[in-house]
């Protein structure tokens, strides 16, 4: 019986003593020992109940066991949902109750606060700790390495994952093992992965980027990840030259720019480093090839559809673009009223299309209409343009546009002329309600280390750079910008802090 996504991932390599992660401490789990430990996890879920398509919430912190699960739940067809190791009680509480959970997975010392949520859902509390521990990881430990893979579809879902919510109650995209497969495929070509390669995997397991991006690449290709729990930048520069590629979020690379010894000869076995998430600075760019020789490469994607382009592989990596779409995506940009395309080089709505756009919003068929079209096309929400040389360019949110005095501003071209300012490590421009302008531009500004911009000079120089109405009627100095896990910036945070500015 077929499980197409198991059998693509996984199934290849059982029986093979090849590494598959690699502990901070030396330690080496191979392939044959991790899907081993797999089929105990499957055999321990599907005791407790859980049959193909039903779902299983883990809120769990990274390890080797946390990763087995979601190998254990693909071999069994259930549905994974992880969670955000961040969320309270509270917001767990809407997931489960939201996905119809069958089965909460927890850290041991959260089950005290976590066992009110998982009852009122109707869902079982199991718990699997860092290091292998808990109720979870005692029943697998017990339990059968002979499990067969249950037999799925490829339009079988595969994953829930919620998106972040910042304009309401978060959805749940459904994921088929369609969706995850093609992408990984895609990747694995686009990016010349093979079995020779080591990743170094740093990012959660919670999120699209660090479970399905670098998991299913590096499992699809065969190779192995040096698996850290979480970003640490001597544990990164320790293991640095043991790897061939890396990927992570535009922090994890400004973090070991601040550190001299991340320089040539510690990347010189490195061929990959790729950034995603959130945006990165050009600045940034051009600061790790001046240092390390190596061109990061950005590539765009979101919760609902893995990736969607990339910058080459072999060519031009071009700061401030996202490359181009990935083979067997297609991308279009279109006016947000009409939903015609847009002639090159103008900014509009990102739509794609191909097999690794979501299946839907999990119970909300409303909602789900209203972004995916008929035609197969999903309305990503972001705002981007196609330069003249095919290179798409991600211009922010449809949520971040502003509109003060009629005109549409769009607040990347602001915040790329503050970031160039003599002092300023990184800016974010939001709106504030304003009587006369329905909205006004307000800057946030963070300083470099140890500067003080002159907001004066600044305002000076965005008046020569700007229209008029694109200035900002106000630049404040704020510590750090709020970001989400993945290094998002919060822009909805800080539209909360200068609501009443103007009142």
């Amino acid at each position: 019986m077929a499980n197409p996504l198991y059998d693509a991932l996984f199934g290849p390599h059982e029986g093979r003593a090849t590494p598959f992660l690699i502990l901070p401490d030396g330690r080496e789990i191979s392939h044959d020992a991790f899907l081993k430990t797999a089929s105990r996890y499957a055999s321990a879920i599907t005791a407790a109940g859980l049959a193909a398509g039903d779902r299983l919430a883990a809120q769990v912190a990274k390890s080797p066991e946390a990763l087995a699960v979601y190998a254990a739940c693909v071999k069994a067809g259930v549905v994974f949902l992880p969670l955000n190791t961040g969320y309270t009680p509270t917001e767990v509480s809407y997931f489960v109750e939201n996905a119809g959970a069958k089965l909460l997975l927890a850290d041991p010392p959260a089950a005290g606060d976590l066992a009110p949520v998982a009852r009122a859902a109707g869902a079982m509390l199991e718990t699997l700790g860092a290091h292998g521990d808990g109720s979870l990881a005692e029943k697998a430990a017990r339990a059968s390495d002979n499990f067969p893979p249950a037999a799925r579809e490829e339009g079988d879902l595969a994953a829930l994952l919620y998106t972040s919510g910042t304009t309401g109650r978060s959805k749940g995209a459904m994921l088929t093992q369609k969706n995850l497969l093609s992408n990984a495929r895609t990747l694995v070509n686009y990016w010349c992965f093979t079995a020779g390669d080591r990743l170094l995997h740093a990012l959660p397991i919670f999120h699209t980027h660090g479970l399905f991006v670098a998991t299913n690449t590096i499992a699809i290709s065969g190779g192995a990840m040096i698996f850290l729990p979480k970003f640490d930048t001597e544990a990164m520069i320790r293991l640095m030259p043991q790897a061939t590629s890396m990927m992570g979020v535009p922090t994890f690379y400004t973090r070991l720019l601040d550190d001299p010894r991340f320089d040539r000869p510690l990347t010189r076995r490195m061929r990959l480093f790729v950034s995603g998430s959130a945006p990165l600075l050009a600045e940034t760019h051009r600061a790790f090839e001046a240092r390390t020789g190596h061109r990061i490469l950005e590539r765009y994607g979101m919760t609902e559809t893995n990736m969607n382009t990339s910058n080459p592989y072999e060519g031009e990596r071009r700061a401030g673009t996202v490359g181009f779409p990935l083979p067997g995506v297609e991308l279009k940009i279109t006016d947000p009223e009409t939903g015609v395309e847009s002639p090159q080089g103008e900014v509009g709505v990102i739509e794609v299309r191909g097999q690794n756009v979501f299946k839907g919003y999990w119970g909300m068929p409303e909602k789900t209409k209203e972004e995916l079209r008929e035609n197969g096309f999903f309305i990503t929400g972001d705002l981007g343009l196609i330069d003249e040389d095919g290179y798409v360019q991600i211009v922010g949110r449809g949520k971040d546009l502003i509109i003060s005095g009629g005109f549409n501003v769009y607040p990347k071209e602001v915040e790329l002329i503050l970031d160039d300012q003599p002092g300023v490590l990184e800016s974010a421009v939001v709106a504030a309600p304003h009587a006369d302008f329905g909205e006004a531009v307000v800057g946030f500004i963070v300083p470099a280390a140890g500067a003080a911009p002159d907001l004066a000079a600044i305002e000076a120089a965005l008046a020569t750079s700007l229209a008029r109405y694109k200035q900002p009627k106000k630049l404040i100095l704020i510590e750090a910008l709020p970001r989400n896990t993945m290094g998002k910036v919060q822009k909805n945070a800080l539209r909360d802090q200068v609501k009443g500015l103007f009142a």
